[in-house]
């Protein structure tokens, strides 16, 4: 989301909108007073703004979208990643992703401050995604189910789309706290928590996510 002097340049656009709206939260650490304003100050008529976003919420959950299909865009480029097992295409994807999140710092935790709770909306396109990406995984000859805690099996239903978002939401939880340079506490968290079956023994990160579970995911944050 740089360069957005250029930007102005181009036709309008999604990419655009981003680029303009993501230096906006960079400058004021806000968002705008209102979608009239933001599309005035860049010569805009408030309908062009619509004709991509109905509004600063669908705008804010394109970013994650936008981070997370570019990651698995570049995970697809890597040699042989059709035929890796399932965990290690998860460890690609995720450390490039994270990767991501590192050049897109201080947009993503201006997107993400909050708690998981107040962040249900903002997540949710994210979700859906990682949902889908999920299910083209298959872990039938690994086991790391298998070795995934009770606690966290009857949490889930047994479903490793439900294990997995839990997973990657304790990695959000872990990286927006992690001081490390380069963040590479992170990566080893990935890793470690990934290959122990996202065991929670002695995990206070994953613990806590399945404290907050019980409103997570009730109706409001179910999937369809």
């Amino acid at each position: 989301m740089k360069n957005v002097n250029k930007a102005k340049a181009k036709p309008i656009d999604k990419t655009t909108l981003m680029e303009w709206y993501s230096e906006y939260l960079l400058t004021h650490g806000k968002r705008p007073e209102s979608v009239y304003l933001f599309a005035k100050n860049h010569q805009l008529t408030e309908a062009s703004f619509y004709d991509f976003f109905s509004g600063f919420d669908t705008l804010e959950q394109a970013y994650l979208v936008h981070f997370f299909d570019k990651s698995l865009e570049l995970a697809g480029q890597i040699e042989h990643f059709e035929t890796m097992p399932a965990k290690e295409k998860l460890l690609n994807v995720y450390f490039i992703l994270f990767e991501n999140f590192k050049l897109n710092r201080s947009l993503v935790l201006l997107l993400l401050k909050g708690n998981l709770m107040q962040q249900q909306q903002l997540l949710h396109a994210l979700k859906s995604g990682h949902r889908q990406f999920v299910q083209t995984l298959s872990f039938d000859n690994e086991n790391i189910f298998e070795k995934a805690p009770e606690l966290v099996k009857q949490f889930n239903g047994k479903s490793k789309e439900g294990i997995l978002w839990l997973h990657f939401l304790s990695i959000l939880e872990f990286w927006k706290k992690d001081e490390s340079p380069g963040f590479e506490k992170t990566d080893l968290y990935i890793e470690k928590t990934i290959d122990t079956g996202f065991d929670v023994v002695n995990n206070p990160v994953l613990t806590k996510m399945l404290d907050l579970g019980k409103f997570l995911w009730k109706e409001k944050f179910q999937m369809g």
